[in-house]
């Protein structure tokens, strides 16, 4: 599937071809911290399918629990988290579906770390629901 996207300013753009039965949610502390938010959701996507245009994205690189190393990317205008890769030779990259303009159209296919995922946001249906913001 094609798509097309960018961070929030327009600093970083892309366009890919990806997999889209290789959309996951991630329940781990880390991505909960680094998100500030419940989980992140993401798709893999091989570096020879993606083009980046634009700026440059400001890197940090984190541990995670088993040891692996992996760098994060996102916009020095904006702070948008862009993608993930691994350190050193970059053959994939972990792209975040909120950047990506086609996003409504990309169901998750597995969920992953769920011994980390916050209980309430596992169904979220019982919620009153708004349009708009309500307060």
């Amino acid at each position: 599937m094609k798509i097309d996207g960018g961070c929030y300013c327009g600093n970083i753009t892309f366009t890919a071809d990806i997999d889209p039965n290789g959309v996951r949610i991630c329940h781990c502390t880390d991505c909960q911290h680094m998100t500030g938010t419940a989980y992140r959701v993401n798709v893999t996507v091989p570096k020879d399918k993606i083009t980046f245009s634009g700026g440059k994205a400001k890197t940090y690189t984190k541990t995670a629990e088993s040891g692996t190393k992996r760098v994060h990317a996102f916009c020095p205008e904006c702070g948008t988290g862009v993608y993930s890769s691994p350190v050193g030779e970059v053959n994939t990259y972990g792209l975040r579906i909120g950047t990506i303009r086609q996003r409504k159209e990309l169901k998750p296919s597995k969920q992953q770390w769920c011994r980390s995922a916050l209980e309430w946001a596992q169904d979220l249906h019982a919620l009153p629901k708004f349009d708009k913001q309500s307060y």
